[in-house]
C-alpha cells in the first residue's frame, strides 16, 4: 500500500468568493473533511501538492494520512471538482478512514498478460476493457490499490464477469452485492474481421467456379 501524505489548514471562511481568493491569490484548494463520528470540516490545501498526488494512480484508492494544523488523520479521496478548461482543483472532498469504517471506493483495473493471452496470440482476437474501475467495500486496512485481472488463459469470445475475480480478503464488489454480474473484459475478433474472411471465402468460392 501507498503511503500518502498531505498537510493542511482549517478554512474559516466559506463561499464561492473566499474559494476564488484561495485559489487565486495564495495557490490554495478549498476541501471539506466528513463522516465517522466528527462534524464536517473545511480545510484549505497547497494546489501544487494535491496535483501532484493526483498524476499517482493509486492516490485515489489509498488511505491518506491527512495533517490538519498539526494533527493526523486517515481519510481518502471521495471527490473531486475540476475547471472545465484549465489544468485546476477547484475543490475536493475527504472521507474519513478511522478504524471500523466501512469504505465504498472505487478502484482501478489492471490486466496482465493480454498480449500473450490464448485468445489474443493464438486465435487472433482483441480485448475489450468492459470495466476499468470497480466499486468496492471494505475496512480501510482491506483497502486494495488496484484489482488484477489475469488474460493468460482467456479465449476468444470468451467474457470475464465480476463474479469471475476473485476479491481480496476483506472485499466485497458492490455491483455483485446488489445482483449486478458486470462485464469487466472480453476477447472477440477486431470489427470487420469477421466479414473480410467471409468475403474472402466467397471469392474463393466463386474462383472454383469458374
Amino acid at each position: 500500500m501507498s503511503d500518502y501524505r498531505l498537510s493542511a489548514e482549517t478554512r474559516d471562511l466559506a463561499g464561492k468568493g473566499s474559494s476564488r481568493r484561495l485559489r487565486r491569490l495564495e495557490g490554495l484548494v478549498p476541501a471539506v473533511i466528513y463522516g465517522g463520528k466528527k462534524a464536517p470540516q473545511s480545510i484549505q490545501m497547497a494546489h501544487k501538492d494535491l496535483v501532484r498526488a493526483l498524476e499517482e494512480e493509486a492516490f485515489y484508492s489509498s488511505v491518506i494520512t491527512l495533517t490538519v494544523d498539526g494533527k493526523e488523520e486517515p481519510v481518502i479521496l471521495k471527490a473531486l471538482q475540476r475547471h472545465p478548461a484549465k489544468p485546476v482543483v477547484l475543490h475536493a472532498d475527504f472521507q474519513r478512514a478511522t478504524a471500523g469504517t466501512t469504505l465504498k471506493v472505487n478502484v482501478p483495473v489492471h490486466f496482465t498478460n493480454e498480449a500473450t493471452s490464448k485468445g489474443v496470440k493464438q486465435q487472433g482476437g482483441v480485448v475489450h476493457h468492459d470495466a476499468l474501475e470497480v466499486e468496492v467495500s471494505c475496512s480501510p486496512k482491506d483497502l486494495p490499490e488496484f484489482i488484477e485481472v489475469d488474460l493468460a488463459d482467456v479465449e476468444l469470445d470468451q467474457v470475464i464477469h465480476l463474479s469471475d475475480l476473485k476479491a481480496p480478503k476483506g472485499v466485497t464488489f458492490v455491483a455483485l452485492s446488489h445482483g449486478s454480474d458486470l462485464p469487466v473484459v472480453s476477447i472477440h475478433k477486431a470489427k470487420g474481421a469477421a466479414a473480410s474472411t467471409e468475403s474472402t471465402e466467397g471469392e474463393e468460392s466463386a474462383d472454383e467456379a469458374e
